[in-house]
């Protein structure tokens, strides 16, 4: 059995190295896909990586204004490259990014309203778990026309945005933890 300082180290090598397939992937769209796609990407990986700043065990206290800048800018984005998916009639794609926003909105609701999301942990994880099956059933798609490439980033972004979910359910439960102990007197 790993010892729990073991578990954190292997946990956080693992979301380096999903972050470092991203970013390759990023890059791929970015230099071989369309407009749509590198725009995406990048906007996407963005938000990640601040969703893991305000969830990961090194979460600082406040944001500041460059994470507001970046946030404001990837949410610009990410509705662009959506509507460009739309135009150019990628249907999928579009499905796929409509289900992403979903779970980021469920995602900023569990971050910014943290003690609503703890009073509603189930409703909020039922609807992330239903978000997250479309976005297994699209990939599955892909992977069954053959578009490996964007099964493979598509697995990516899931596994990624389950470590945010662990550590959004990390957060909540150290929540509810601290609470229970101060009206319990302690």
């Amino acid at each position: 059995m790993q010892a729990p300082g073991s578990r954190a180290r292997a946990y956080s090598r693992f979301k380096t190295a999903l972050f470092v397939l991203l970013a390759w992937n990023t890059g791929v769209f970015v230099y071989s896909g369309t407009f749509s796609e590198g725009l995406d990407s990048i906007a996407w990986l963005v938000l990640l990586a601040l969703f893991e700043l305000e969830t990961g065990a090194a979460a600082p206290r406040k944001q500041t204004a460059v994470i507001h800048a970046a946030r404001f800018v990837a949410a610009i984005a990410i509705p662009v490259a959506a509507v460009g998916y739309v135009l150019d009639r990628e249907w999928l794609d579009t499905v796929n990014s409509v289900l992403w926003i979903a779970v980021v909105a469920v995602l900023e609701f569990q971050v910014r309203f943290r003690s609503a999301a703890a009073r509603y942990r189930a409703l909020c994880t039922l609807v992330a778990t239903v978000l997250y099956a479309g976005l297994g059933a699209v990939a599955l798609i892909w992977l069954w026309r053959a578009d490996w490439f964007s099964a493979y980033d598509a697995l990516l972004w899931l596994l990624a945005f389950v470590t945010i979910e662990i550590n959004v359910l990390q957060v909540l439960r150290a929540q509810s933890a601290t609470a229970r102990a101060a009206a319990a007197g302690f």
